[in-house]
């Protein structure tokens, strides 16, 4: 990611929650009782009791499709400042991904998360991604690789994904031009 932190949400952008496609959403590595929705789903998130927890280790995979192509803006992450995510890797339209292959990727953005991101402020910081990479996506997959300290849980307790839809064409409502 560029690294560039913007405490504002920028003017047009939206949160992208209502257009997650909810019945295709996968985490792995996620603890069966601190799930993804803690983190993700609106009314969830804003619960501070409720969070996304990894289970085996500290690394998660997070699958996102959504239900129309959408631009992404920026990211919003916040966790503790022991065990929030640290580095946190983005691939925009890569399906299928597990913990064997997802290194096989380049990634299309990656971020480093400070404990400034997590917790600064009331909540925390967006982080701006290369947004040239992210005009055209139909799904996300986040992978957050590590945590700030190392331990073998990482925690977070909300994700906000800030960006605006693509607008397309309805081929059902073009006419066909005569020739004069």
């Amino acid at each position: 990611m560029s690294g560039e932190s913007a405490s504002v949400i920028p003017r047009n952008q939206v949160d992208l929650v209502e257009f997650v496609d909810w019945s295709s959403v996968e985490c792995l590595n996620q603890s069966g009782t601190h799930s993804l929705p803690n983190a993700l789903k609106q009314g969830y998130r804003e619960d501070e009791g409720l969070h996304l927890e990894s289970d085996a280790d500290e690394q998660l995979l997070i699958y996102i499709p959504f239900n129309q192509v959408i631009k992404l803006h920026s990211i919003a992450i916040k966790g503790p400042e022991e065990e929030g995510p640290k580095t946190v890797k983005l691939f925009v339209n890569r399906e299928h991904m597990g913990f064997s292959n997802v290194n096989d990727y380049p990634p299309s953005d990656t971020a480093i998360f400070s404990e400034d991101n997590l917790t600064v402020k009331q909540y925390w910081k967006t982080v701006v991604v290369k947004y040239v990479k992210f005009q055209n996506v139909r799904s996300l997959t986040i992978f957050i690789e590590e945590n700030q300290s190392g331990s073998e849980t990482t925690k977070v307790q909300k994700i906000i994904l800030y960006g605006t839809t693509v607008e397309t064409t309805d081929m059902k409502g073009l006419k066909k031009i005569e020739d004069h």
